[in-house]
């Protein structure tokens, strides 16, 4: 079973649940789902890759707003934005922690040869397609560029 499907499924048993939290962040993301297969390739199957970037920009998305609310003092607003946030992140996969993603990235590094932050670029863009839906961007970025410097 693909992951629209799942989610697909997983709104319905949320119907059946009464949970409306879950139902409305299910909902949000397969609507960004179906707006994606529609739009790009018109084709009828959503790859789970194509999907996981989707829903790793929502959980980005909501994140940043909820650091926006909290910073506004709006924690009416702040809270249930992180609910959603948590209920995307079980259909991401596992994140990597600190450790991990430095071991990749020294490894990144030494097979693009990189020796200056001049390269960064280089390291990046592979490390990026690599690690998708792994870690955050802004998280690889940061680690590029201490271990270039």
């Amino acid at each position: 079973m693909n992951l629209f499907d799942k989610i697909s499924d997983d709104i319905r048993l949320a119907m059946l649940a009464r949970d409306k939290e879950r139902l409305e962040a299910l909902r949000n993301v397969k609507k960004v789902l179906l707006e994606a297969k529609t739009a790009k390739t018109g084709s009828e199957e959503l790859s789970d890759e194509a999907a996981i970037k989707a829903i790793a920009k929502l959980v980005k998305q909501g994140r940043d707003s909820a650091e926006i609310y909290k910073q506004q003092n709006r924690m009416d607003l702040s809270e249930p934005e992180m609910v959603q946030v948590k209920i995307l992140e079980e259909y991401l996969p596992k994140q990597m922690d600190d450790a991990e993603l430095t071991a990749v990235i020294k490894a990144i590094i030494e097979k693009t040869g990189a020796t200056s932050i001049k390269e960064m670029g280089k390291v990046i863009g592979l490390a990026s397609k690599e690690l998708a839906g792994k870690a955050d961007g802004r998280l690889i970025s940061d680690k590029v560029k201490s271990l270039l410097a």
